[in-house]
Formats: structure tokens, C-alpha cells, sequence
């Protein structure tokens, strides 16, 4: 890599990236919106003590959360961006209750879903939080509909996320390839590859278990047993929820460990929505040598890319994580008789 005075000469971007890794004009202008909306959320999350941009917007959005006024700020953000590139036909926001369909003449081939500000109950406090996307191809023959969309994690072309913290984080997946982590350098305003082929630890690596222990008591008793089988031990694991997914999912990935969401009493279907979360960070997990599981949920232990949405915001359970891990999880449902897959 060429350098400068201390300034790098032939930026590895992620403009650049994409181009040379699919030849795809039009993947490269849906990146390039992806990442100009990532660009203004930054700047809006950076600010939004000194521009009064903490509280409520007055309103809930499609699954009845309280709006906060960067939700609705990063929300018309990426609608604008993505409407505008000329590549998208159909647009799901979870601050949207309805699909956004792109008028013909800004129409193009992608379909994306997206969570705008995942973990926006954190704003206010200054903890991370982050964008999820998943983006799908128009199917053949189709002007642009919701079912282009409803469909599982095999025919989902890219997914990522961004985490908006002490740097700022761009990492995406194309079906079939690597994972691949893009930081924002604020001197060029580019996102520059920084962490290449990101892999989750052989070992498992650090011994992390991460969830909301307040549900416990709604959780089947595989899950509450697997909890308590994480604390034994001279050695026990650690526990860290930041309650941002993709804080959490983020640090798993890197760190190593255990991410559970699981279904419960309370919400049987779990409570993190299919197409704008579970599939975009399954599809991540599993690309990055990790496993991506619902838990029991509807009478079985599934995959969570087999699912297929039966509506824009239907939600799914998740357990992410490494063999190491997950595997503790799968013996306390076998010492249950429950069927378990074979990792």
C-alpha cells in the first residue's frame, strides 16, 4: 500500500471494492446509497446532543415502538437515498408499516429492507447503535412487489450493517462470498476496507454469553438450563448485552461468544423482525464460519435462512454464535428429547 507524508495514496474504498469483486454497475450505486445514508446517520448521531435531536417524535412505527426523532431523521434519510440512486423497486423500513414502492421512472432492479436505527431506546444515553439491511433481487417478470421481498435467506444477494460508535463500521456479505468490515474515514469521507475475510474465532474465542436475563423467566427450560451451564465452573463466561443488536452482533463476531434473542412465553415468534434483522445478521453470521439459529420456535430447531417472511414485519427468534456455543444450547434441548441438528 502506497503512502504519503502519513496519507494513503490508493485507498482500498468500498466504491472500489465492490466494483472490482462483482463487475455489477448498479450493485455499486446501491452500495454507494447504502453508504451515503450510513454517512448522514453518522453525522446526525454525532450531533444530536448539540442539534436537540434527543426524545421522542411523537409517534410509533410499524411494530408499535415509541419513534425517536433520529429514527424518523434516519429513516427519511435512507428512503431519500435509496429512492433517488435509480436501482431499488420496493423499499421495507421498520418505521414503515407499508412497503415503499419506487415510481417507475427511479425504478431498478434491488429490493431492500432495512432497519434504520436499530437500537434507537439507546440514543439518548449515548450507546451504540446501528443500520441492518438486506437486499434481494426483483424476481423475473415483476414490476416491483412486496413479494419480491418475502423470501428466505438463500436468494437474500447482500446483507450488512453498520455500528455507529467510537469508529463508525460498515461490514456486508454478498451471498456466497466472505464478510468483509469498511471504517469510515472521516478525512476522506470514504469508507476504507479495514477488515478482510472476518472470520468468528476457530476456538470460539472468548467465552461470551450475551442476553436480556430481565425474560429469563419466559424463556423454555433448554435456554434458561444453557444460561445456567455458561455461569459454571471455576471459569464461568461473561455476560454482555448491550441491547443494541448490532452492537452485540458485532462484538460476537469479533470477540467470539453467544448472542440470544430467544422466543418466549411472552413473544412466541421472538421479538427481532425476519426480513430486516435476522435474515441480513444470519446471513453475516454464517458467512463468517458461525451459526445462525432460531432455537425452538414453531415446534422445531431451524436455521434462521430457511425461514421464509410471511409479512414485511413478521418477527423470528435468533441464537448466533459459534460451534463452540451453540452447541452447549443443542445439548440442554437434546437432554430434553428434543431433535436437534447435527452442527
Amino acid at each position: 500500500m502506497a503512502e504519503a507524508a502519513g496519507f494513503d495514496v490508493d485507498a482500498p474504498t468500498l466504491n472500489r471494492f465492490v466494483m472490482a469483486n462483482t463487475r455489477d454497475h448498479e450493485l455499486v450505486i446501491l452500495l454507494n446509497a447504502l453508504a451515503t445514508s450510513c454517512k448522514l446517520i453518522t453525522s446526525a448521531v454525532q450531533r444530536a446532543g448539540v442539534a436537540s435531536l434527543y426524545g421522542l417524535a411523537g409517534e410509533v412505527n410499524s411494530t408499535g415502538d415509541d419513534q425517536k426523532k433520529l429514527d424518523v431523521m434516519s429513516n427519511d434519510m435512507m428512503i431519500n437515498a435509496l429512492i433517488n440512486s435509480g436501482v431499488c423497486s420496493v423499499l421495507v423500513s421498520e418505521e414503515n408499516e407499508e412497503p415503499i414502492i419506487v415510481p417507475k421512472e427511479k425504478s431498478g432492479k434491488f429490493c431492500v429492507a432495512f432497519d434504520p436505527l436499530d437500537g434507537s431506546s439507546n440514543i439518548d444515553c449515548n450507546v451504540s447503535v446501528g443500520t441492518i439491511f438486506s437486499v434481494y433481487e426483483r424476481k423475473a417478470g415483476s414490476d416491483g412487489s412486496v413479494e419480491d421481498l418475502l423470501r428466505d435467506g438463500s436468494e437474500c444477494i447482500c446483507a450488512g450493517y453498520c455500528v455507529y460508535s467510537s469508529a463508525v463500521e460498515l461490514v456486508f456479505t454478498f451471498q456466497g462470498g466472505k464478510v468483509h468490515g469498511f471504517c469510515l474515514d472521516s478525512t476522506i469521507g470514504e469508507f476504507v476496507h479495514t477488515r478482510p475475510n472476518m472470520q468468528f474465532p476457530e476456538d470460539g474465542g472468548k467465552k461470551i454469553f450475551s442476553c436480556n436475563e430481565g425474560n429469563v423467566n419466559y424463556w423454555d427450560k433448554p435456554i434458561q438450563d444453557a444460561v445456567v451451564e455458561f455461569k459454571k465452573g471455576p471459569k464461568p463466561y461473561a455476560a454482555r448485552y448491550v441491547g443494541s443488536m448490532v452492537a452485540d452482533i458485532h462484538r460476537t463476531l469479533l470477540y467470539g461468544g453467544i448472542y440470544m434473542y430467544p422466543a418466549d412465553n411472552k413473544s412466541p415468534k421472538g421479538k427481532l423482525r425476519c426480513l430486516y434483522e435476522g435474515i441480513p445478521m444470519a446471513l453475516i453470521t454464517e458467512q463468517a464460519g458461525g451459526i445462525a439459529s432460531t432455537g425452538m420456535f414453531e415446534g422445531k430447531i431451524q436455521r434462521v435462512l430457511n425461514l421464509v417472511p410471511d409479512a414485511i414485519h413478521c418477527k423470528c427468534p435468533i441464537l448466533m454464535g459459534g460451534k463452540r456455543d451453540i452447541q452447549i444450547v443443542y445439548d440442554q434441548y437434546k437432554k430434553a428429547g428434543i431433535e436437534t441438528p447435527e452442527l
